[in-house]
Formats: structure tokens, sequence, C-alpha cells
């Protein structure tokens, strides 16, 4: 049972990338607007499937990515940014308000299906083709100081978003996490934590870890990880040993997490039950509008 939804999202990264032949060049932003959204029904979020959670350290903005678009939630209610695009893989990039993302295009949207990698440089509003139009859905991607890590059914690594490198790697990351700050990365897999130090080329499997499916760096030496029933863990050492902290008690769909004021990383979880936050290291967590 264990990743279950995430496997069967491998198969169609695969089937997809396959079927689809396409090559299509240029830019092609999404609409440019933010407009506030009335919440997915009988959910607290606008919307049930979210796919990437990211929480600027500068602006303490919180949005999510999820499969009818990009959306600031940081205030109720909350506000659609850009276009209505099935964003499958999103990741913030080195600067704020530099995001990347890939997936599905959504209702009267010209971008390719699949999208490729697409970059944007005002905070979701506008994006720009940069590669992969038409062959690549990164379910998977994160950035490092040494470019970005994406996985669309084999795992790649490009320095500028244009060029890719193909990665011999023998699992399939459920969630890839890095910091634009390190080098190192960390996979999460049904059988445990892979690590790399040396920003993707080459990876080893953490020993004695916990088995986490969401993973976060705060900075580049502290990460937190979840696993399926919630059970939080924090490591000091960017994921090569881990303490086990709290739980989160609902269905978690993805986690971010900012470096604390008090030495402590700051961690936000998007859950089935709304958006929670932990102050103390993940030890406990509160609904993020409660103040």
């Amino acid at each position: 049972m264990f990743f279950l939804s995430h496997m069967i999202r491998r198969g169609a990264v695969l089937a997809g990338a396959a079927a689809t032949l396409l090559a299509i060049a240029g830019c092609a932003p999404a609409t440019n607007q933010t407009t506030p959204h009335t919440t997915a029904a009988g959910s607290p979020l606008p919307s049930t499937h979210v796919h990437g959670l990211t929480v600027s350290g500068d602006t303490g903005q919180v949005l999510l990515a999820t499969h009818d678009g990009l959306f600031d939630v940081t205030t109720s209610p909350a506000k659609k940014i850009g276009g209505t695009n099935d964003l499958m893989g999103f990741t913030a990039g080195p600067a704020d308000g530099v995001f990347y993302a890939s997936g599905h295009p959504g209702p009267g949207s010209d971008l390719p299906n699949p999208m490729g990698l697409l970059k944007s440089s005002d905070g979701g509003t506008t994006w720009e083709q940069l590669s992969r139009q038409g062959e690549s859905d990164f379910h998977a991607m994160t950035t490092t100081q040494a470019g970005i890590v994406a996985f669309d059914g084999t795992l790649r690594t490009s320095a500028d978003g244009e060029t890719w490198n193909t990665i011999p790697a023998d699992f399939a990351p459920a969630v890839l996490a890095g910091h634009p700050g390190s080098r190192t990365l960390l996979a999460t897999t049904p059988d445990g934590v892979q690590r790399s130090t040396d920003a993707g080329s080459t990876w080893e499997p953490v020993k004695d870890g916990p088995v986490i499916q969401f993973a976060a760096f705060a900075h580049p030496a502290e990460a937190v990880g979840v696993e399926p029933d919630g059970t939080v863990h924090y490591s000091a050492d960017a994921g090569e040993t881990w303490t086990k902290m709290g739980r989160i008690d609902a269905q978690v769909m993805a986690i971010a997490a900012v470096k604390g004021a008090d030495g402590r990383p700051w961690i936000w979880a998007a859950t089935a039950d709304g958006i929670l936050v932990s102050t103390d290291g993940g030890t406990t967590f509160r609904p993020a509008d409660a103040g």
C-alpha cells in the first residue's frame, strides 16, 4: 500500500512520455491575473488534489500547487495565481518569486501536453517554456546549488533547465528534496531515503533511517520528513541521521520548511484538514490560520 498513489502516477508518467511526441518551442504565459477563489466543496483547501507546497522565508507567503493551478493560501479566501494548469511538479527556485513547474495544461491553455519544464520569474503569474515540452511530466522536482533535479520516469539533472543529463537510478522517487544553497538531495522511496551529496549525480541509501514519504529542507543543514502515518522526523545533518519528533494527525499531501528564528525549523503541511504549521521543529502542529 505504501506510496500506492505515487506508483500509479509513475506508470502514468511513463505511458504519457511514450505516447506523446509533440515538441513545441517558445513561450506561452498563463493568464496574467491573481483572483480570489472559492474553496473546493467539502474541503478547506482550494483544490482537493495538492501536488506541492512552498513557503517563502522572506515574505511568509504560502503557495499550493494543485490539479487546478497555483494558489496563495496565506490569507482566506485563497487567491488563484495565473492559469488553470495541473501542476504535478512544482518547486521554488534560487530567488524569491522564481518557481519551476511541470504537469498538464488545463482547459483553454495553449501549453503542450505534457508541459515539460516551465519557469516563472514573477511569482507564478506567467510561465516560460524551458525544455522537454511534449516530452516530460515531472512529478518530482527540486532545485540545488547546481541546478534542477527532476523525475519523469527517468531521473534527470540540469544546470540551466534546458539541457539535461540522465542519471542511472534503481529507485523511483515519490518526492525529491533539495536546497538552492546546497548540493545535497533527498529522495523518498518505499525502501527508505536515498541521499546524494553531488547534486544528484550519485546516490546512496540512508542506513537505519525512517521510511518517509515527504521531505523538505529548512536550510542546507536541516531537513524534515513525514512518514505515511504522519510521524514527523528531523535531521540536523542534511538527512544523514534522523530524530523522531511529533505526529500529524491528518492525511498529508505536501510539506515545506523554513529556518526558524530560535534554531528550530518551521514546518508547514498541506493536509485533508487544511494547512497545518509547526513552530517547534515538528513536535506539535496547529492550523496555520489559528494565529
